[in-house]
């Protein structure tokens, strides 16, 4: 994985130019993010980006990713102004996959995820019929070390894998299986934010999603989705999936073998296959995990940070930690699959 430490000199020089905010690069090759630094200390980030919307809007199509550093985004409410000029808000976190706490209304703590382990690259809710466009991390206090956020474009992504495997998955989709079990997983209620079944029954029908109760406790779902979507701004093809990330194997060993040796795959917390149910061959996804590793980015988040991911052209995932690491994150900018029929 590449990291933002390894640009050029010329790039770094570049970005040191003091005109009141310079877009630039991290990379000499052009790849994510793109960065807009502000170099006068108190430059309020939501009235840059409320003046130069279509720049913004440019660099994230462009780019995949845009980071914004060194603007005036001390805390949640300063967060908040950003995500109402650049999107009009956050969005509320449904169908969820990860634990997160709400800050306030439509900004969360990023995943709250054991501090030891690493988060799989992945484009945010790409399982479900609806997700949002864009996912946007405001940096409130630094790690210690480690806790970057890796990137990788999704659509340099999809074109380092062989069209057979991509053919392959256009024909059969990819299929999401997943046990609400207490204890190991997030309680069906926390994900899908009600206490009643017939709610949970009714938004499967709607969002296409086979529910099935067993037992007392325990809602076992599947849902199959395609692998590769089309952006519906820029209509480009796009790797847009939760295959590799939902996939056992992307499980620690540790964590893998032990949920094994106590359960039956059928009753893994997550788990992926083909749509026909088939197995996702080993060396399927071996090619995955390179495509993705090939394409990472990162940089080390310095606070008041603000980084806008375009979900559906670049995939993101958190290096393990240690100190204290507050990253503050909002969704925006719904697209619905059941209104578009993409």
């Amino acid at each position: 994985m590449a990291d933002d430490t390894l640009a050029p000199p010329e790039i770094r020089r570049r970005n040191q130019d003091r005109s009141p905010v310079s877009v630039d690069t991290l990379w000499h090759d052009g790849t994510l993010p793109a960065l807009v630094r502000a170099n006068v200390p108190g430059t309020d980030l939501a009235a840059w980006i409320g003046a130069h919307r279509a720049e913004v809007e440019r660099l994230g199509h462009e780019a995949g990713a845009v980071l914004f550093r060194g603007f005036a985004v001390d805390d949640a409410d300063d967060f908040e102004r950003v995500m109402t000029i650049l999107a009009n808000g956050g969005l509320p976190y449904g169908e969820r996959s990860s634990p997160r706490s709400e800050v306030i209304p439509g900004i969360y703590t990023s995943t709250e995820h054991p501090a030891d382990q690493p988060i799989v690259l992945h484009n945010e809710q790409s399982y479900t019929t609806d997700w949002p466009l864009h996912i946007v991390f405001h940096c409130h206090t630094e790690p210690t070390q480690g806790g970057r956020t890796p990137l990788a474009d999704s659509r340099r992504v999809l074109a380092r894998l062989r069209p057979e495997t991509v053919a392959e998955f256009e024909r059969r989709g990819v299929r999401y299986v997943r046990n609400y079990v207490p204890g190991l997983s997030l309680a069906w209620q926390e994900a899908f934010g009600t206490e009643s079944r017939e709610e949970v029954e009714a938004y499967g029908r709607r969002a296409d999603i086979a529910v099935e109760w067993i037992g007392e406790d325990q809602l076992r779902t599947s849902q199959v989705r395609p692998a590769v979507r089309q952006h519906p701004v820029t209509g480009v093809r796009t790797w847009f999936n939760h295959a590799l990330f939902f996939h056992a194997t992307s499980l620690p060993a540790e964590v893998r073998d032990g949920l094994l040796s106590a359960l039956d795959e059928a009753d893994l917390p997550y788990h992926t296959y083909y749509g026909d149910g088939g197995r996702i061959e080993e060396p399927v996804l071996a090619e995955l995990r390179a495509a993705y590793e090939a394409e990472a980015r990162s940089f080390a988040w310095r606070q008041g940070d603000v980084l806008m991911v375009e979900n559906m052209l670049a995939a993101h995932g958190r290096e393990p930690f240690e100190g204290p690491r507050r990253i503050l994150t909002a969704m925006a900018t719904p697209f619905s699959t059941l209104e578009s029929r993409i």
